[in-house]
């Protein structure tokens, strides 16, 4: 096997006496590239099996080894060889062919930072501010152009829980993070993990005031002593969710107004018979809106 290729200056390198610091000539898919078979061999890949065995490659007429891949990312490779590491390309596909390269040229170590940079793109990920202060919440509410959704979720409480408190009150944190994963482009979460004036509420904010509140917790009433019962209103929750959309835009005035009350809800769930209370706070609720009642059907035999 023939290493004395000539250098781009004309002269022969000779850097060590086993011929890999000489030059050769690489056509990769149709892309030509100039290297050392020092570089090639540098680390346990395929190239330096294929460059330091006496079998290992072939060179055409014009002197270039031919390599069938594509040599988009093949420079990439050539650089990973030299320094050890190498910025990965910015967009998703890229890093996907560059992967699928490294792993035809079994570059175990540059095959793990794609895997590892295809995994952290696919994973849904989105920022959610912990509330510290009430002017922090004021201005992150006022502040934004988008819907605000707030949990506030803490332990401050006097009264012993419930069996199902526990379990019900993380089941509100993981729709919490699931609908902030679904809809963080379009709504802004907030959690509160400070205030004591509730244990689990849910808050929905449009146009910077407060339209919608979903108070999850209530006192029951035991033969020794009162307990803290905290529910897990799901279906209540999703439909605030939706109704929060409403504020994305300019809409109009008096269809929101008609949609408001200024009443507070609150449900309690005893014996599992769902009851409701309506409390004196000013809350403004968002009602779900209702087509156009259907006509009723005339009975002709009458």
């Amino acid at each position: 096997m023939d290493f004395h290729e000539k250098s781009p200056s004309g002269s022969e390198a000779s850097e060590n006496g086993d011929g890999r610091g000489f030059y050769v000539k690489l056509n990769v898919g149709g892309t030509l590239h100039i290297t050392t078979i020092h570089t090639l061999a540098s680390k346990d890949t395929m190239l330096k099996t294929m460059f330091t065995t006496p079998m290992g490659f072939r060179k055409d007429s014009e002197g270039f080894v031919r390599i069938d891949r594509c040599g988009k990312h093949f420079g990439t490779i050539l650089n990973w060889l030299r320094d050890g590491d190498v910025p990965l390309p910015s967009g998703p596909t890229e890093i996907e062919e560059l992967y699928h390269e490294a792993k035809y040229y079994l570059c175990e170590e540059l095959l793990r930072k794609c895997e590892s940079a295809l995994q952290c793109r696919t994973s849904p990920m989105c920022h959610v501010p912990l509330i510290t202060s009430p002017r922090e919440e004021n201005l992150l509410i006022s502040n934004t152009k988008k819907p605000v959704i707030k949990l506030q979720v803490n332990r401050h409480n006097k009264y012993s829980y419930t069996v199902t408190s526990d379990d019900n009150l993380l089941k509100s944190i993981e729709l919490f993070d699931k609908l902030s994963l679904r809809f963080n482009g379009r709504i802004l979460f907030l959690k509160d993990v400070i205030s004591n004036a509730e244990i689990c509420c849910w808050s929905f904010f449009g146009h910077g005031k407060k339209v919608a509140e979903v108070c999850c917790t209530s006192i029951v009433y035991a033969s020794d002593r009162k307990h803290t019962k905290v529910d897990f209103p799901e279906a209540r929750v999703l439909e605030e969710s939706l109704n929060i959309l409403l504020y994305e835009q300019n809409v109009d005035t008096e269809l929101l107004q008609a949609t408001r009350s200024r009443q507070r809800v609150n449900y309690n769930d005893e014996d599992d018979d769902r009851s409701c209370s309506v409390n004196s706070a000013n809350v403004q609720v968002v009602r779900r809106l209702a087509g156009p009642a259907a006509p009723r059907a005339v009975n002709n035999n009458s």
